[in-house]
Formats: C-alpha cells, sequence, structure tokens
C-alpha cells in the first residue's frame, strides 16, 4: 500500500510531538521527511536555561536522538532549512536544493526573537536567547567578560539571568514595565519574586526603555531614553518572540498575526497544516507547550483519517519553576477584568495565593512560592466553578485529607506537566504500569517534571495517592437478568448497532436464554430500542408517539399492574385552570374512571382506564399527557409560589418550571426523574432532593442535579450557576438528555452522576458544541410553549 507523504517544515517540539502521534495512530501509513534550521535533531528548548546554568548538557535535553528517526524511517535535513513551498506543485524546495514532493504538508515553523529595533544592536556581544547557538554565545561570553545586561523581565529574561549568575557574570535585567513578568504574576506576587531574584544577586531596573546599545567593536553599554547610562560586556534581548511565517505567505497561505487555521488545524490551502507557534486560532497564537501539544493530538486524528472534536482552544496555564521558585499561573489575573479575588499570603514561608473571581465564578488564578493547588485550581478555571467552593476549601484547610481529595478530583485528561503535555491519567499509568515508587522514578517514566520542575509537588502528590490507593480490579460482571448474558451497557450497545425493529427479533439476534424475556429485560430491551430509535429519528419513530405526548395520546399512558393504564395530563408548572380541571371531570365522568390520584408532583393522575378505552380519553381530554410507553416520564415540574404571592421570591419559579417541563415532556427516562424549580434559595419547591433542581438567587440561576428522595436519600450537587434563563434552561435540558442517552435502565441520575464523575459532567455541560449537540436532540414540541398561558394566567 503506497504510503502518504507527509512534509514536516520545522524539527522543533510542535511539529515532531506530531509526529510522533501519527506514528502511534498509523505506524505504517506516512513516509514523513522533516527540515530543520538548526543542525541538531530535536531538542527540548525549555530546557535551554538549565544548559545555560550548568545543570545539564546538551545531550540531556534532546527529545529524539538521531537514531529515533531512523527506527520510525523518518528522512531528516537538519541544518537545511525550507526556502519556497509550491503548493500547485505539491513540493518544497530546501536552501541546499532539496525538493521533496508531499501528499500533506504542515509548517511547525515556530517563532523568531523579536530583536529590538536599535542602534548597535548588530554589535558583537548582543545576542537573543532562543536557540543553542544562543546558548554557547553566552557561554563564550561569560569566559571573558564579567558585565551582562538583559532586556526584558519576563520568563525567558529571568531564566537568561539566572543562568548568566551561574556563570559568574554580574547582571542586570532591565524591564520596561513596572513589575516583572506581568503576563503570569500580579504586582504583589511580582513583587515577591523581585524580592528572592535580588538575594540571588541579579540587580532591576524597572521602567526603563533602551535608546541605543553602546559601543565600536563591541557593546560597551546601554543609553536609556531618561538619559542615564550602564557599562556592558554583553546584551541579550530577550523581550518577546513573533512568529515566524514568512515562508507561509510567500506560499500564499491566508495570515493574520500568524498562519490561519480553523479546529483541525487546516490552512486556508488545501493538505496543508499548521501548528505550535507559527498557527493562530480563533484569534489566538499559543506560546505554551501544552496547547501546542494538543493541537498536534487533533492534526494527528484528523491527518489519519480519525474522528475527532476538533481543538477548540486552550486556558493558558504556567506551572514554573522561575530561578528555584514555584509559581503557577492560570486564566484571567488582570484586575481590570475581574471583580474580586481571594488572596492569601504568608511572609513567613514566602508563600503567596491569590484566585480571581468574575461573575461569580473562578476564572483564574496565582500561586507563589507552593504551586500544590495549581492543578486543582485549573480545574476550577476550566469548569468555570462558584466562587463559593473557595470557602469550602478555607474550611477543609490543606494537607492531608484536603490534598488527596483535591487530587482525587481531578480528571484523569488534566495537564499537570504542561512542559511536556503529561496529563495526570498518563503518571497514574506509568506509576501502576511499571511499578514505581520514587519521584525520580516517575520523572524518568513519564517524563512529568523533567523540564522546568515548576509541577514537582503536584507529581508528588499524586504518586503518593496512587501508592496509597491500589488500583481496584474490575468488578464482576451483573447481567440484566438470568435471560441473557449481557450486562446493560452491553446490552444497550448491542441494541444501538443492531437494525432490529422488534423486541424478539432483538432477543433471537442476540441469543436470549427465553423466547418472551421475563419483566426485567423486557423492560429494559423496550427502554433502549425507544432510545436508539428516536435518536436516529427514523419514520417510525416520527410517526409514532412512542416517546411523545405530542404526537397521539392514544399512546401516552402507562400500564397497571391489574392491566388497566392511567394518563396524567400535564399541568406545566403545577400549574392549571378551571376550563382544565372542568375538561378532566367530564372525562372522568364520562368513561367512568374509578381512580384520580394526586401525585407528589402535584399532578393528576387518572388510573384504572381500560386499554381499549385509552385512546378515547387521550382525544377527549385533548391535552398534552405526562406518560410514555416505555421509561419513565418526567411528570409535573415541581415550583414555587406564583411570584407576586411569594415575597422571598428572587426570580419566577412557576414560569422557568413550565418551559423545563415542555422542554422534557418528550422525552423517557431509565429511571424516575423529577424536576423542581424553586423561585429563591430557600428551596421551597424541593430541590433539594430532585434530580434535576433549578434555584433562583440574585445572580441567577444556580443548576442542581443528582438529588434523591428515591431509593434513597440524596442531596444534589452543584453543577454551575447561569446568569440567565436561556442558559439555565439549556444546561438543566442538556443534562436531562445526557443522562437519558447514556445511563443504563434502571440508573437514577445521582448513580449516573457518581459513575461519570462531577468534573466531567460540568465540562461537558458547559462545553457550548458539546452541548449543542446534546440540545440537538430534542424533540420538538407540536404544540405552542405554556409560557405564554402562564404568564397570562390564562392556565
Amino acid at each position: 500500500m503506497r504510503k502518504t507523504k507527509l512534509v514536516v517544515i520545522g524539527n522543533g517540539m510542535a511539529g515532531v510531538r506530531c509526529v510522533e502521534e501519527i506514528l502511534k495512530l498509523a505506524p505504517d501509513g506516512f513516509s514523513v521527511t522533516i527540515f530543520g534550521s538548526e543542525p541538531h535533531p530535536n531538542y527540548n528548548r525549555i530546557m535551554l536555561s538549565k544548559v545555560l546554568q550548568g545543570d545539564t548538557k546538551l545531550a540531556d535535553i534532546t527529545i529524539n536522538d538521531w537514531q529515533w528517526y531512523k527506527d520510525n524511517g523518518i528522512t531528516l535535513h537538519a541544518g537545511d532549512p525550507v526556502v519556497r513551498v509550491d503548493t500547485e506543485r505539491k513540493q518544497v524546495v530546501s536552501s541546499s536544493g532539496v525538493t521533496a514532493p508531499y501528499d500533506k504538508l504542515l509548517f511547525a515553523t515556530g517563532s523568531l526573537p523579536f530583536m529590538l529595533p536599535l542602534t548597535g544592536a548588530n554589535l558583537p556581544g548582543v545576542t537573543a536567547f532562543r536557540d543553542i547557538k544562543d546558548c554557547n554565545t553566552m557561554l563564550e561570553a561569560s569566559k571573558t567578560y564579567r558585565r551582562a545586561a538583559v532586556i526584558g523581565g519576563g520568563l525567558l529574561g529571568l531564566e537568561a539571568a539566572r543562568g548568566l549568575l551561574n556563570l559568574g557574570m554580574q547582571v542586570d535585567v532591565i524591564h520596561i514595565n513596572e513589575y516583572l513578568m506581568e503576563r503570569q504574576l500580579d504586582r504583589e506576587a511580582s513583587s515577591m519574586l523581585r524580592r528572592e531574584l535580588e538575594k540571588q544577586g541579579m540587580n532591576f531596573l524597572l521602567t526603563k526603555q533602551t535608546e541605543k546599545i553602546l559601543g565600536k567593536k563591541r557593546v560597551e553599554g546601554l543609553l536609556f531614553k531618561d538619559g542615564t547610562t550602564i557599562s556592558v560586556d554583553l546584551v541579550v534581548i530577550a523581550v518577546g518572540v513573533r512568529p515566524n511565517v514568512r515562508l507561509a505567505a510567500e506560499a500564499g497561505l491566508e495570515i493574520d498575526r500568524a498562519i490561519l487555521v480553523n479546529d483541525y488545524m487546516q490552512t486556508s490551502i488545501k493538505d496543508v497544516y499548521a501548528v505550535g507557534e507559527c498557527a493562530e486560532h480563533r484569534g489566538m497564537v499559543y506560546g505554551m507547550v501544552s496547547p501546542l501539544y494538543e493541537q498536534g493530538k487533533v492534526l494527528a486524528k484528523h491527518i489519519c483519517g480519525m474522528e475527532t472534536e476538533g481543538y477548540e482552544g486552550s486556558i493558558l496555564a504556567s506551572h514554573l519553576k522561575v530561578s528555584g521558585v514555584d509559581v503557577f499561573s492560570a486564566g484571567e489575573i488582570r484586575d481590570a477584568a475581574t471583580d474580586a479575588s481571594y488572596k492569601l499570603s504568608n511572609g513567613i514561608k514566602g508563600t503567596y495565593k491569590r484566585v480571581f473571581v468574575k461573575d461569580s465564578k473562578v476564572v483564574g488564578a496565582v500561586l507563589f512560592g507552593d504551586s500544590a493547588e495549581g492543578g486543582k485550581l485549573l480545574g476550577y478555571i476550566k469548569q468555570q466553578s462558584d466562587a463559593a467552593i473557595l470557602e469550602q476549601d478555607a474550611a477543609q484547610g490543606s494537607g492531608g485529607d484536603a490534598d488527596m481529595a483535591a487530587i482525587a478530583a481531578m480528571s484523569d485528561k488534566d495537564t499537570v506537566c504542561s512542559c511536556n503535555g503529561v496529563s495526570k491519567g498518563a503518571i497514574v499509568s506509568a506509576i501502576r504500569e511499571n511499578g514505581l515508587e520514587t519521584f525520580e522514578q516517575v520523572r524518568s517514566c513519564a517524563k512529568a517534571s523533567s523540564s522546568c520542575g515548576g509541577c514537582k509537588p503536584l507529581v508528588c502528590s499524586i504518586l503518593d495517592y496512587t501508592l496509597a490507593n491500589e488500583e481496584q480490579p474490575e468488578p464482576p460482571k451483573v447481567t440484566v437478568c438470568a435471560c441473557t448474558d449481557l450486562s446493560r451497557s452491553e446490552l444497550r450497545e448491542a441494541i444501538a448497532g443492531s437494525g432490529e425493529k422488534d423486541a424478539a427479533a432483538v432477543r433471537r439476534s442476540l441469543g436470549w436464554q427465553t423466547e418472551n424475556g421475563c419483566d426485567v429485560c423486557q423492560s429494559a430491551v423496550s427502554y433502549y430500542m425507544g432510545v436508539t430509535a428516536f435518536l436516529r429519528k427514523t419514520k417510525a419513530e416520527n410517526s409514532s408517539a412512542a416517546d411523545s405526548g405530542h404526537n397521539g395520546a392514544s399512546l401516552a399512558f402507562s400500564q397497571l399492574a391489574d392491566g388497566t393504564c392511567s394518563i396524567m395530563p400535564r399541568m406545566y408548572g403545577g400549574l392549571t385552570n378551571a376550563d382544565q380541571l372542568r375538561r378532566i371531570a367530564e372525562v372522568v365522568d364520562r368513561f367512568s374512571i374509578p381512580h384520580v390520584k394526586l401525585t407528589s408532583a402535584g399532578g393528576l393522575d387518572l388510573q384504572g382506564i381500560a386499554a381499549e378505552q385509552v385512546a378515547a380519553v387521550g382525544a377527549a381530554l385533548a391535552m398534552p399527557l405526562a406518560a410514555s410507553r416505555y421509561g419513565n416520564p418526567v411528570g409535573t415540574v415541581i415550583t414555587g409560589a406564583v411570584p407576586k404571592y411569594d415575597s422571598g421570591a428572587w426570580r419566577d419559579s412557576v414560569e422557568m418550571g413550565a418551559r423545563l417541563e415542555w422542554m422534557l415532556e418528550g422525552l423517557a427516562f431509565p429511571a424516575e426523574f423529577s424536576a423542581a424549580v424553586s423561585g429563591s434559595p430557600k428551596h421551597r419547591a424541593g430541590t433539594l432532593t430532585a434530580d434535576l433542581g433549578l434555584v433562583g438567587t440574585p445572580a441567577g440561576w444556580e443548576v442542581y442535579a443528582g438529588g434523591s428522595r428515591v431509593k434513597e436519600l440524596r442531596t444534589p450537587q452543584l453543577i454551575g450557576v447561569c446568569c440567565s434563563d436561556e442558559e439555565a434552561i439549556d444546561i438543566a435540558a442538556a443534562f436531562a438528555l445526557w443522562y437519558r442517552e447514556e445511563a443504563e435502565y434502571g440508573e437514577y441520575a445521582w448513580q449516573w452522576m457518581d459513575r461519570i464523575g462531577l468534573i466531567p459532567l460540568r465540562e461537558g455541560l458547559f462545553n457550548g458544541d458539546f452541548r449543542d449537540r446534546l440540545l440537538a436532540n430534542m424533540p420538538a414540541a407540536e404544540h405552542v410553549s405554556p409560557v405564554v398561558e402562564v404568564l397570562s394566567g390564562s392556565i
């Protein structure tokens, strides 16, 4: 089979990591050629500061040595950059004249150091700090000279300054802003960092703007715009980088700040992709390693023809060790862009913590001196957690059980080591599969904390947690019933994958041990078939009322133990009127219905209807009905009092309850499912024991899920806070749809939540694209929303 020709322009971390992912997915599918501008194999650029500081050798930071390229059949042209791309002929040409044809082309050209346009910038002794050549320039200078200046007080500049100190040089750090690392730290944390670095020997000149580099044959000093000068022998310019896009622009790719790409890292030209610091996605250009690795994984799946959700962007997070000091920063940390913050400072220990809040949600965090909480706080930011969780953390304290609880709450997908893109799950797997017992073993095997070392505390905590909690063996398989060897999940998957249209055919195809099954499996098969048919939107489902109270009252009923049936007329939000009650009373008399029972949700259940009368009763009522042929329908959504009668209500629970019931009325659930809406945090509608609850607050609607008063009493968990009615309804409805589609028959909502985890649940529901996919499966009602009638008082 012919292999796909993949050409990669750039031998850096992002491009080669993408190649690694492709080789995992399709080891024999591609013929790979890589062109690099440096005469070295792929190395960890983040570790250059360690080389400069004398802690590490060049060989130690090499990610993939020469042999790796050979073993994987990769043709590497090191020190031979591409100078021309012909997208019509689909080929590239290198500086040495090598021509390479391609089927797929990947730009991974990274970025270039931004050199200030200063007079004297071309003098010997002036360098950037971006690659091995720059590192060697500084190492050579330190053998002869003693005075160095670093222009730039960001992370790279401080790392360069630390290295020069280690080489025995006197170092001045010049920074145009009022405090250091302003992109990662707030003012207070920056001040603490400055004091620590001054103890190490660095000198800082803040709010200084360089006017000119002085010297004739070699750099001799710096002139600032305020007229002052300093004498120096070496100048390192570390003021930032710019995407390397010249070649892409010449090739005709669409460019803004960088190469424009979509969610699959495709550029404006077919079969041409971009990843890393040269790519611009949704207006963002990322310089941190973790987002670049995420891009690479998406691109690898796409280019291998595998289904993938696409790259949706990343929350910027830095887990660093700056000159030996642990620093963590994530999300939004600008005072002007946030409402409030939670701050904790310990001058004795030299630690600092500040968490930023906007619209009552956690949006950013800064840690200094102790970054152990970084993973947990990043999780809060990604989930848009309510700020109240910070008070809970403060009450629990830290250390011991609290730290272990934080580790347990982390998702396996959460990134622990941003430098190398290592997740919690990868670390746990490495520990268990290889019997690791020490941090050094984890660092060597999983590569976590093998770069800057900032995540070492978190890695150690994960190691301790994993060793203290052995992996549990797989529980014994529980079948649906004695009629089959299939579990409930296996039955659901088998029905979803089959084309059978009736239960008898399903039982035959799946090797049922009894022809007709039993009460247990009959209900389970009926439910899974109904959900599968609904999701497929088959013609039979659309023309039947098997899953809808809208499309025909004849099927909107429940079977009772004595063979008779029951019908529940819907009373949206628990509100009704004389006309509706009169119509129900007339039907009860006309058909001699023996029992009318008031349900716990405040609705009316007409019980004891003869099977042959169901259709006639439904037609006579001419109302939406709260019943389903399979599964469990949502009954009346319990609400509080009409707002004008309730002085304590912050929100209109009746209107929201009616809207929620109208959206959910066409759904059947795997177990009894209740919903409630309270107008205030007093929970008067019973939202503390409902499967799904909305609670009105001054800030908006709190969405709760997982409460129960059936089987066992359970209080619900807070999913999130929504500012608008529309968002709250969408989140609530998406939860119901997700539960209905993925839960096993008979599994209560709280049991399903325990199984999938609260954090993945929040991440899914607050992911706009994922939520929209769920809501696309919402049945369309054939009658007008009851909200208008509720507001007008006509119900």
